[in-house]
């Protein structure tokens, strides 16, 4: 993997809806947060099910 560091992790990417409400209910573990005028679904067990609103 040339141009990576080594410590290079790979996330899942994040999901764009129009509506978070049928995500949120995905995973007990999932909240709802508002960052810097977007509307986010983060989950820091399964990172895996992040998403933002737009």
């Amino acid at each position: 993997m040339a141009g990576r560091p080594a410590f290079f992790i790979w996330a899942a990417p994040m999901k764009v809806r129009n509506s978070l409400k049928s995500l949120r209910a995905r995973h007990r573990d999932n909240q709802l947060v508002r960052r810097k005028g977007r509307v986010y679904i983060i989950n820091k067990k399964q990172k895996r099910f992040k998403a933002r609103q737009g």
